[in-house]
């Protein structure tokens, strides 16, 4: 038996890189998905190449309507909702005299508001339906420590895994597990826009950046989406019944916590 057999899943931000290897590794151990996110059209082409084993919700995780209507179609097509992953999210960087409102308010209204307030929503329903559900948070090694030109970024990821250890120890008693999980640096797509920024403001030439943070990890590259999948269905399987409020590092060795 597959060990998500008969589980049900929402996965916020997975209509491409880290969520969608998400959804992938959970079809393949027998759960059925819901790929959550804001733009419809790419979250509709990551659902058709898992088949019938996958659902396309457009959700907007900075604004509760857009919330509840997630949750809601998703336990109306799937049945219930057994897994949330919150795996949306944003990164900026910039020095400390840079930072905007502007700036600090989107970050924190996604990468902390859309947390919250997802697993919030979903969090309801499971209490409402009996439901001894999983929520996964994603963290980071960022949220361990601060970094010079990432402060606001890191400090979301840091209120992440304050949320994952509060949540945990509040939704245990209705029999939800709520854990995290923290990467380190992952390749994909997304590192093109993290690279800009460092060529910006450390006079970096394009892909240096990059190069030089895959050159200091233990492990000896930089992580890859798929190497994250595995602690993503453990956490969500039976086998983690007894772990509340953790934060686990699947970054290759950069932290050791």
């Amino acid at each position: 038996m597959k060990r998500l057999e008969g589980k049900t899943a929402l996965i916020t931000g997975s209509a491409r890189g880290i969520g969608l290897a998400f959804a992938h590794a959970y079809v393949r151990e027998g759960a059925r998905v819901a790929i959550a996110d804001i733009n419809i059209a790419r979250a509709r082409e990551a659902a058709a190449e898992l088949g019938d084993a996958a659902i396309a919700v457009e959700m907007n995780v900075t604004d509760q309507t857009s919330i509840d209507a997630a949750v809601a179609e998703t336990a109306d097509k799937l049945g219930q909702i057994d897994i949330l992953i919150n795996n949306a999210a944003l990164f900026t960087a910039s020095p400390i005299v840079e930072i905007t409102r502007d700036d600090y308010n989107r970050v924190f209204d996604i990468n902390v508001g859309g947390t919250l307030f997802t697993m919030q929503a979903v969090a309801k329903h499971m209490i409402e339906r009996g439901i001894k559900g999983r929520i996964i948070n994603m963290a980071s090694q960022a949220g361990r420590r601060g970094e010079s030109l990432v402060a606001v970024y890191c400090a979301t990821k840091a209120a992440v895994i304050s949320l994952t250890q509060s949540a945990g120890l509040n939704l245990i008693q209705h029999g939800i597990n709520v854990n995290a999980i923290a990467p380190g640096v992952v390749d994909g797509e997304h590192w093109d826009g993290v690279d800009a920024f460092f060529a910006k403001y450390e006079n970096k030439a394009p892909g240096q950046k990059k190069k030089e943070v895959g050159a200091s990890v233990p492990y000896g590259r930089m992580g890859r989406a798929e190497d994250l999948t595995g602690m993503a269905v453990f956490l969500a399987s039976d086998e983690a019944e007894y772990i509340v409020a953790q934060t686990y590092n699947v970054d290759g060795g950069q932290w050791m916590s």
